[in-house]
C-alpha cells in the first residue's frame, strides 16, 4: 500500500490525537551530522513554534530563513540531515514537511530513512554519508513551495527506530520537519519502582483537550519545566462558569502515588483551582462526558509559577490501576506540566 498524502487542514487532526512528535526539541531530540547548512541551520528543523519570516534581513550567507538551507547546484544526489530521537526508540506513523516562507529555493522532494541502534557509541557510524544501515521509512515524495505536506504511513511501522536521515533531493530549504509516532519506552525492571506514567518519554500523550488557544496540550507532558509561557498548555479566556479540561493516555497503566500540577511561567493567567479524575485503560480513550472518570483529586487552590503537590493525604480511590488521566482547570488559564507519578499495573 502507498502513503497517503494529508492535507494541511487535516494534519493535526490525523497525528496529534495519539501520536508525539519523535524528533520534538524539547525531548531531547540531536541533530547528528549534516550535508550542508549553507543559508540557514538544520536544527531549527524541530524548532516546535512554527515558522517566521524576516523579508529583507539578510546574513553572510544570503537571505535570513527559519528553516534548513544547502547551497545550489548540489553535486551529490540529496542533502541529508542525521537525528538521535528524543525518546529511546519509537515507531513511526507519519511525516509531516513544512516549507513555510520557501519558495523557489523549497525543496523539490523528500523521504526518510531510520535505523535502530543500541549501543550509543556506534553514533559515530550514522553520521558518516556512507552508512549503509538506513531502511526506507517514507520513500520520495513531491513537495511544493511554502506548505505544509504530510504522509501518513500504511501502518504504524513494525520496527522501532533510534535514528532518522531527511534526505532532500537535490538541494534547497525546509523550515520543519515532525516525525509522527508512538514511543517505545524503557521502563524500571522493578515493577515497584515509582516513575512518571504520564511523561512522554514514557509513552504518554495528550489526547484531548477542551481549548489550546495559546498552547497546546502535548507541552504538558514534555521534560523539564521549559522556558516561558509558549511551551506549556493554555486555554482562552473564559466568561461566567467554565472549565477546560485535557485527556491524557498514560504510558503504561499503573496505580496512583503523587500527583503533580506546575503553573511555572503562569504568573497572571494560572487556574483558580485545579482538579483531576482517572479511568481505567481501553483501546479507545474516553471522552470528557462519559461516565467512567472517577475523581481522584478534590479541586484544589492553585497558585503562580509554582509546583503543587499531591499526596495520599487528599488523593482518593487510587488503590487501583488507571489508564487515563483527565486535568480540569476552574475556570481557564495555564499549565506547564502534570506529572502522574505511580507504579505500573502487574503484568503491564
Amino acid at each position: 500500500m502507498a502513503v497517503k498524502p494529508i492535507s494541511a487542514n487535516d494534519i493535526d487532526a490525523t497525528f496529534k490525537s495519539d501520536s508525539i512528535d519523535l524528533i520534538s526539541k524539547p525531548l531531547g531530540s540531536r541533530i547528528l551530522a549534516f550535508s550542508d547548512e549553507w543559508f540557514a541551520a538544520a536544527e531549527n528543523l524541530t524548532t516546535p513554534t512554527p515558522p517566521v519570516r524576516k523579508p529583507g534581513v539578510f546574513t553572510y550567507a544570503g537571505a535570513w530563513y527559519d528553516g534548513w538551507e544547502t547551497r545550489r547546484h548540489n553535486p551529490e544526489p540529496f542533502d541529508w540531515v542525521v537525528f538521535r530521537l528524543g525518546v529511546a526508540s519509537g515507531k513511526v506513523k507519519g511525516v509531516e514537511i513544512d516549507t513555510a516562507f520557501f519558495s523557489g529555493n523549497h525543496a523539490p522532494e523528500v523521504a526518510v530513512q531510520g535505523c535502530f541502534i543500541s549501543d550509543q557509541e556506534d553514533d559515530a557510524s550514522v553520521k558518516s554519508k556512507d552508512f549503509g544501515g538506513w531502511e526506507t521509512i517514507l520513500p520520495k515524495q513531491e513537495c511544493g513551495p511554502s506548505q505544509r505536506h504530510a504522509w501518513l504511513l500504511p501502518a504504524m511501522t513494525e520496527k522501532a527506530y533510534t535514528h532518522l536521515r531527511l534526505q532532500m533531493f537535490p538541494d534547497g530549504g525546509i523550515a520543519r520537519f515532525r516525525l509522527y509516532g508512538e514511543v517505545l519506552p524503557v521502563l524500571p525492571q522493578d515493577v515497584n519502582a515509582v516513575f512518571d506514567l504520564a511523561a512522554t518519554i514514557n509513552g504518554g500523550v495528550a489526547v484531548q483537550c477542551s481549548d489550546q488557544h495559546f498552547g497546546t496540550k502535548d507541552n504538558l507532558l514534555l521534560p523539564g519545566r521549559g522556558v516561558d509561557m509558549g511551551d506549556g498548555w493554555e486555554t482562552k479566556r473564559s466568561r461566567g462558569e467554565h472549565i477546560d479540561w485535557t485527556i491524557i493516555k498514560l504510558g503504561t497503566p499503573g496505580v496512583i502515588e503523587k500527583l503533580v500540577v506546575d503553573t511555572a511561567h503562569f504568573r497572571g493567567n494560572f487556574p483558580q483551582k485545579v482538579q483531576i479524575f482517572a479511568a481505567p485503560a481501553s483501546q479507545k480513550a474516553p471522552r470528557h462526558e462519559d461516565n467512567v472518570w472517577v475523581e481522584v483529586l478534590p479541586p484544589q487552590k492553585t497558585g503562580p509559577d509554582s509546583k503543587h503537590e499531591y499526596s495520599s493525604d487528599v488523593l482518593k480511590q487510587v488503590d487501583k490501576a488507571y489508564g487515563f488521566v483527565k486535568l480540569v482547570i476552574i475556570p481557564d488559564g495555564g499549565v506547564k506540566r502534570i506529572r502522574v507519578f505511580g507504579r505500573r499495573e502487574a503484568g503491564a
